[in-house]
């Protein structure tokens, strides 16, 4: 692992490091705020999957995470958001190759050697962050946005023990039934719909839900608020009597100033869970 760089942050280190990934046979980087309180012992670790385009860096800067991460003594991984480089294949549209990984383990061709996003943020990077960081392990939550929510819902769902609780901000919650997921499970898992399914929140949600807390906020007027299937995943969430809840945030978009606003309530919220 190589560090790029270290910056002091409300009294820990926001770092950013790079390691040769043999889940997506290139290197990769991510960025990881360790709190005062790692300089003592071990501390609870929440992930933070970001959106279509970005990397690791957008929620680093833009949300504003780490001052109520300090607060309450959480360490937060931001990990890329696909493979890259120049032998990484890629897209010429922003929702499919690098920056658009979908948190899935691609099986066709041309991306399924590099596009192994699923085991490398469920299985590579944490036991990497594991050796490398005063971090406990068997205090995960995990969190994202739009893309990322989808992530963070589906492995929190599919990892049953494996998290704490799961938030998410404007997550994409029916990808099977939106221009954002058919386009992207085709071209990486198939045509075959039956494999999509656990990739797919509210289908997961429909047969069983997560074992934990669930938060969720999306803006009124998120401007791509068709594409995420809301409503369909709220259907499933009721049906099967969820814990926890949906919230429609009046006013607010899909940018990373929605983010802020909520970040401190996402936070308090992991916070109560992964020290209970």
């Amino acid at each position: 692992m190589k560090t790029i760089s270290e910056n002091r942050c409300f009294g820990g280190t926001q770092g950013v490091y790079s390691h040769t990934s043999a889940a997506c046979a290139c290197d990769m980087t991510f960025a990881a705020f360790l709190p005062d309180e790692a300089q003592h012992g071990p501390v609870p670790v929440l992930w933070f999957l970001s959106g279509l385009t970005c990397t690791h860096e957008n929620a680093m800067v833009k949300a504003g995470a780490q001052a109520w991460a300090a607060e309450q003594g959480i360490a937060l991984v931001f990990p890329d958001t696909s493979p890259r480089g120049d032998d990484v294949p890629n897209d010429a549209a922003f929702d499919l190759g690098q920056g658009a990984g979908f948190y899935v383990d691609a099986t066709q061709a041309p991306w399924d050697t590099h596009f192994k996003m699923w085991t490398y943020v469920t299985d590579e990077l944490p036991a990497l962050l594991a050796k490398n960081f005063a971090v406990d392990m068997d205090r995960q939550s995990i969190t994202g946005h739009s893309m990322g929510g989808h992530g963070a819902l589906t492995m929190a769902m599919a990892l049953p023990d494996r998290f704490r609780s799961v938030s998410a901000f404007a997550p994409i919650c029916n990808p099977p039934q939106s221009d954002w997921g058919r386009k992207q499970f085709s071209a990486y898992l198939g045509e075959d719909e039956r494999k999509w399914s656990a990739h797919d929140a509210t289908a997961l949600m429909a047969d069983g839900g997560f074992d934990g807390p669930i938060l969720i906020d999306t803006g009124t007027d998120d401007q791509f608020g068709e594409l995420l299937g809301t409503e369909d995943f709220a259907s499933a969430f009721f049906g099967c009597r969820q814990e926890g809840q949906i919230r429609m945030q009046k006013g607010y978009d899909h940018s990373y100033f929605f983010i802020a606003t909520f970040i401190e309530d996402h936070i308090a919220f992991h916070a109560e869970a992964l020290y209970s």
